[in-house]
């Protein structure tokens, strides 16, 4: 009886040691530092007497639920993933692009291939998060990748081609870019010509598929830092807030200052004030529909 009692003694003692323990060491301990409590040591907190130790036990609690939510999210995410490990597809892809709207600067890509079975806490489409997110999660994604890589489409060619196909060539070298090349790619509702490896467009992928969640993060960690750099190389345009993007600042120092070297030509705003006739009034204009097909 002793010794199947001795556990139980132990476990009461370490309850009771909770009990006196100050509710400010109780933050520090199991918020703060998110120690793990004993057994029954939630449930002694919110019978605890004290108010602020009740509250850190709401805290605790709120913090569990949180993570179970986002454990959650993280098996949706992998939902695209998880089937192709499970095969032994373990060179899963994904890529996206962000710079598409912006008046000025590159379209940067990139595409990651991350280990199977990565969870990374926060991965999200990149616009969902904020850059201080986007800033702590980029270099844990490198971390846990087996491969990034990273593809741009110049000004020039944005202006040439038009921003749509200048969208896929930076995602195609994105993904070139990779060593080892993926046996999979998740796609953000595109398809890339010329590439040998089976690719899936998902519609709004970036918010539904871990790896191209991951590549918008790091593409966009990628163009906002160049464009800070930039805003050195061509003062006086703001580049290092807005990023390019058609803001009122941005618009405002077009106006006084005249376009540059990085602005597109064949953007409306940039065409205007250069008296040139823009070629692109719209990012991505539908396909005209052929001579007897439904509208």
């Amino acid at each position: 009886m002793r010794v199947a009692a001795a556990p139980l003694y132990a476990a009461r003692v370490r309850l009771e040691d909770l009990r006196r323990t100050p509710v400010p060491d109780l933050h520090r301990l199991y918020v703060e530092e998110e120690r793990d409590l004993p057994s029954g040591g939630l449930s002694a907190l919110k019978e605890d007497p004290r108010a602020g130790a009740r509250a850190v036990a709401e805290k605790i609690e709120k913090r569990n639920h949180e993570a179970q939510a986002e454990g959650r999210r993280l098996s949706r995410l992998c939902a695209f993933e998880l089937p192709l490990w499970e095969q032994g597809i373990v060179l899963v892809g994904g890529c996206d692009e962000v710079g598409m709207a912006p008046l000025a600067g590159p379209v940067i890509a990139a595409a990651v291939i991350l280990r199977p079975g990565t969870r990374i806490k926060g991965v999200n489409d990149s616009k969902l998060l904020t850059p201080e997110e986007r800033d702590a999660l980029e270099p844990e994604i490198r971390a846990q990748a087996v491969a990034v890589g990273i593809g741009r489409a110049e000004v020039t060619e944005i202006d040439s081609y038009n921003i749509y196909r200048a969208g896929l060539m930076a995602l195609k070298r994105a993904v070139l870019a990779l060593d080892p090349q993926p046996q999979h790619l998740l796609i953000d509702a595109r398809r890339l010509d010329g590439m040998a490896m089976p690719q899936q467009p998902i519609i709004k992928g970036d918010a539904k598929s871990i790896t191209i969640g991951a590549a918008s993060i790091v593409a966009k960690v990628f163009r906002d830092r160049l464009m800070a750099q930039l805003d050195g190389e061509y003062p006086g345009y703001g580049f290092r807030d807005h990023k390019g993007y058609p803001t009122p600042d941005h618009l405002d120092a077009l106006e006084r200052l005249g376009a540059c070297a990085l602005h597109r030509r064949s953007f409306a705003p940039v065409a205007k004030k250069l008296g040139l006739i823009p070629e692109q009034q719209e990012l991505f204009a539908a396909p005209k529909k052929r001579a007897g097909e439904a509208r």
